[in-house]
């Protein structure tokens, strides 16, 4: 490959292991991989050896909304907190970047940013937080309120939210913390800065009660593919994961995404965007084809049907399940997710019974079955046409379908000069080619 190739940008989507619903169930998979801490270190060593980017830790703040009948076959009904989890798991890794999920609608700003400073301290500089307003409308009533925000509330409260954050962050100018043992001063008041904000949604006074991130600020993340998602990115995100299936359609996103940041100052090596890629590898397009159809004969039907309730916000349950998906009304949940199913379901003419089946499976992301060879084509075709700047690669089950990625897919994109075989730098940020952003307050 030449020299000005983009290089790809790999992390690994844990939801909180596996994105499948049947991945706990496949042959040789650690049934109890969501809880426990023994596998997720093997997990995330094995991605370093893989030189991913970032381990991503998916995050809900209550149990799916689902029949029991399809609740008791989830995996994901246990999981530990991301901010327990992670700065665990910095303690036996030096490169990986650490992302974690934390919803501006469910906690307060001063949490979120001590958390997430005390975890980018803590491993070197390679936190990230994934932004998300909360698509699940259960968990309000995890938090005393009777209903879920609407989706455009949620969406300025998170912009508000993030600002407060982001200032917090800034509470400390980088040098304030003289240490000066003979004069017996500390830090230096001037290199203080207090907030005190008082917005539509928040008021916080400050400041930070911890010194200036590594990184600045830790990395910010966002996977709202919406309009206001979209907007929200464009200003603020650093990282996107994004849900489109097709290139065409990932194109377009792309693009469109990124000509929104001339708006706010910013250019589109800023932004990184990473659709979901549901891999599944084999050492023939056969083998490879064999697995997938294994694992998804291990989605039960109550299984599928209540992840496509979920999906679309409305339950399916009494629908004909071999006619095609009737008018679906609009719903308090995520958007882009449910859009991008209804105009599948209908280009596909697919019956209420198939679109479930793959949902159930891969809940409707990007799918990349084959070989070695055949995915690495599939991604370079992906980078170098404007499709993305990576991916957030799900594996189909672990430890066996990490493993295969990792030892068979990495020194194929390695070869081909797409991706890095040695981390760039010590930050999660110098890692992703993102600048360090000055403070605002003392620059």
């Amino acid at each position: 490959m030449h020299s000005d190739t983009p290089s790809l940008v790999l992390g690994a989507f844990m939801r909180p292991v596996s994105i499948h619903t049947g991945a706990w169930r496949y042959p040789g998979a650690h049934a109890d991989g969501n809880f426990n801490f023994a596998h997720y270190r093997h997990y995330i060593q094995t991605l370093e050896r893989g030189r991913f980017h970032a381990f991503f830790m998916a995050d809900h703040l209550g149990v799916l909304n689902m029949p029991m009948a399809a609740l008791k076959r989830s995996a994901t009904v246990t999981s530990f907190d991301p901010l327990t989890l992670l700065p665990a798991l910095a303690t036996c890794t030096e490169h990986i970047g650490l992302i974690a999920t934390a919803s501006t609608t469910y906690n307060d700003p001063y949490h979120i940013a001590r958390k997430f400073a005390s975890l980018d301290h803590l491993s070197g500089g390679r936190a990230g937080w994934n932004m998300v307003t909360s698509s699940n409308p259960q968990e309000a009533f995890n938090f005393g309120r009777a209903a879920h925000p609407d989706h455009a509330d949620r969406y300025r409260r998170a912009r508000e939210f993030h600002a407060v954050v982001t200032g917090l962050w800034d509470s400390w100018a980088d040098d304030a913390f003289i240490r000066d043992v003979d004069s017996g001063e500390y830090f230096d008041p001037a290199r203080l800065h207090v907030l005190d904000h008082h917005g539509e949604f928040l008021d916080v006074r400050g400041p930070l009660n911890i010194a200036r991130p590594v990184q600045g600020w830790p990395v910010i993340v966002q996977a709202g593919s919406s309009e206001a998602g979209q907007a929200l990115a464009a200003e603020t995100a650093e990282l996107v994961f994004s849900v489109q299936n097709t290139l065409p359609d990932a194109q377009r996103y792309y693009t469109a995404l990124k000509s929104r940041m001339a708006a706010f100052g910013r250019e589109p090596a800023e932004l990184k965007v990473m659709p979901g890629a549901f891999v599944v590898v084999g050492d023939s397009m056969a083998e490879a084809r064999a697995i997938k159809q294994r694992l998804d004969g291990l989605v039960h039907p109550d299984s599928g049907l209540a992840s496509l309730s979920v999906t679309l916000g409305c339950d399916v349950s009494g629908f004909d399940l071999d006619g095609p998906l009737p008018e679906i009304p609009e719903s308090n949940s995520s958007k882009s997710v449910r859009e991008k199913l209804i105009a599948m379901a209908q280009r596909e003419q697919m019956t209420v019974r198939q679109l479930a089946q793959y949902v159930g499976g891969s809940y409707g992301t990007l799918e990349m079955v084959g070989t070695a060879v055949s995915i690495a084509d599939e991604m370079e075709e992906w980078l170098t046409t404007g499709g993305c700047d990576g991916f957030n690669v799900m594996f189909p089950y672990l430890p066996g379908g990490l493993d295969d990625f990792v030892d068979k897919v990495v020194p194929e994109l390695q070869r081909r000069g797409l991706y890095q075989r040695e981390y760039a730098g010590t930050t999660l940020r110098e890692n992703l080619g993102l600048r360090r952003p000055a403070n605002r307050f003392f620059p």
